[in-house]
């Protein structure tokens, strides 16, 4: 029996588990449409195709399973450019799948048209266009086998209309070989044995963890390595989740606005373990004063980013649950109360503060949030103040329990990216940490969790202003606010509009009571909670200077 290319492209997604697609249907995709119309899996209407994309990155997050988005040709396809480009730079495996004018029309400037694998050749970890029906089938299990394995990535599959329509067999192959992709799985076995070695040796160590712990689900090997050392830990923004930040060896992140002890227990120690993580500038600020005194050991799957940055003394190319499975066998009980004494009198001296008044302040916000869900819920957040008070002031404890955007830093990515969250794990609390101005920027996406009954809360802190340049106006352009004041409508009349509920919030004592009923309505909420205006994110590390030289917060 044979399948036209749009019930084949079905019958390969249905082959891979895919459960959820996130799209938006135009012309080029209604061969597509029409073959969804009688396929078992589900479709989410998005309002945009941004919000598409956000949404199978939030769902790929939640779950650790590729999420899918569909789109139509030309704007539809070039809609979908920001979404992959931050799922690329925070290494999250999306498979987009573009509707293409048809081949004999490819190149003539026809309507609809867009080069988009052109486009997003710099932002995929592959792509492809399917100029042949017959090799449809084999290009979405490359596509899925190469956005899955290795460091993860998204993929973009372009597909020309007429390729929908043609008739041919169904042959979908149970595994692929590309002579041309190469990864590395587990760790070159001496370069361990010599990282254990290291490691038994060292007095004032810090583990260093990224996003790779995350997406590698090696929160538990983590765990395990720290309970056997000794060892305290500091995570990047993307690592939080990966470790839990109730452990009292946990310093919490480090870098730009981390902590004053992440940051010193950095700067002082002998030996650095990075893992998953790739020394981004948020991170080092200035390389030359980073870790300056310690030997650095860096495991990650993907072998360019090792020496990238940073001199490393001892390499290991694999995939960090793997080679901390096998480094855990080899490492000894330590026991370093000297180094945890300073760890700990550094917690003491600098702790995370802030004044309380009769205003809400937005780190009180985040506090709250914690305490009503006990770290039991996925949080994700756009991007500003709202985001770093968030990776600060809530103790994260569960893997991918955090959704953020780290490398590309995009403002509208954390409502869409709930609902793919949400989607992905109908039963978990999701909640979204906003600005009043990164949730302008996909509020339509209110519709979609009101039409598919997402229960996703939206908690905006709402300071009137684009804070975190508000903030760097302040501090480094001499409080001259250009542009940065923030008219906004009424969110609760919005989210009304919508069909969702809306709350505003303007006292401290009103919050934990909002919080938990948002929570239990198990409906699609929005909570406006009006909060300090010109409260600034501390502690900070001004640009281009050390880490260890921060700048508010106690302890300035």
């Amino acid at each position: 029996m044979q399948y036209t290319g749009a019930e084949i492209l079905l019958k390969c997604l249905e082959a891979e588990g895919v459960e959820i697609i996130f799209g938006y249907p135009g012309g080029a995709v209604l061969p597509i449409y029409d073959a969804l119309y009688f396929s078992k899996i589900k479709h989410i209407l998005t309002r945009h195709e941004q919000g598409a994309a956000h949404a199978a990155d939030g769902y790929a997050r939640a779950t650790g399973k590729p999420g899918v988005v569909l789109a139509t040709s030309g704007p539809g396809a070039t809609n979908l450019v920001t979404g992959l480009a931050n799922a690329y730079m925070d290494s999250v495996p999306v498979i987009a799948i573009t509707g293409q004018v048809a081949t004999a029309a490819i190149g003539k400037d026809s309507f609809q048209e867009a080069d988009i694998t052109g486009i997003t050749m710099p932002i995929t970890k592959h792509n492809f266009l399917v100029r042949d029906v017959n090799e449809l089938a084999p290009t979405i299990k490359k596509a899925f086998h190469i956005a899955t394995t290795g460091r993860p990535g998204p993929v973009l599959v372009d597909i020309p209309k007429d390729i929908c329509t043609i008739l041919a067999d169904f042959n979908y192959p149970e595994t692929i070989s590309l002579r041309s992709y190469k990864y590395f799985k587990e760790g070159n076995k001496a370069q361990i044995m010599q990282a254990a070695r290291v490691i038994n040796e060292a007095k004032k160590p810090v583990i260093y963890a990224g996003g790779g712990v995350v997406s590698s689900n090696a929160h538990r090997e983590l765990l395990e390595l720290v309970e056997i050392t000794n060892f305290p830990v500091t995570t990047t923004l993307m690592g939080l989740s990966s470790f839990p930040g109730t452990n009292p060896l946990f310093m919490g992140m480090l870098g730009m606005h981390g902590t004053r002890t992440a940051n010193y227990a950095v700067t002082e120690c002998d030996l650095l373990i990075s893992i998953g993580a790739r020394f981004d500038d948020r991170v080092t600020s200035r390389l030359d004063t980073f870790a300056p005194q310690a030997k650095i050991i860096h495991i990650d799957i993907d072998p360019a980013e090792i020496g990238k940055n940073v001199k490393v003394d001892v390499p290991i190319v694999g995939d960090v649950k793997l080679v901390l499975r096998e480094l855990n066998k080899l490492v000894e009980k330590r026991e370093l109360e000297e180094w945890l004494d300073q760890i700990y009198k550094w917690r003491k001296e600098h702790p995370l503060t802030y004044e309380c008044c009769e205003i809400i302040k937005p780190q009180l916000v985040v506090e709250k949030i914690f305490e009503v869900t006990q770290g039991d819920a996925i949080i994700t957040t756009d991007v500003g103040q709202h985001q770093m008070f968030t990776a600060l002031y809530y103790k994260f404890l569960n893997n991918r329990g955090f959704i953020t955007s780290g490398g590309l830093g995009t403002m509208g990515f954390g409502f869409p990216a709930a609902m793919g969250a949400q989607a992905g794990c109908p039963d978990k609390t999701v909640i979204n940490i906003c600005g009043d101005g990164s949730i302008q920027m996909n509020s339509q996406e209110l519709a979609t969790i009101v039409q598919y009954n997402l229960p996703v809360i939206n908690i905006i802190l709402n300071n009137g202003y684009l804070g975190m340049v508000r903030q760097w106006q302040e501090l480094f352009f001499e409080k001259r606010y250009s542009h940065v004041e923030m008219m906004a409508p009424d969110f609760v009349k919005l989210a009304e509009a919508y069909g969702a509920v809306g709350k505003r919030v303007t006292k401290p004592e009103e919050l934990v009571p909002a919080i938990e009923e948002a929570i239990e309505a198990r409906r699609p909420y929005m909570l406006d909670v009006i909060v300090e205006q010109e409260e600034n994110v501390y502690p900070m590390v001004a640009p281009g200077q050390p880490i260890y030289n921060m700048v508010g917060g106690k302890g300035k």
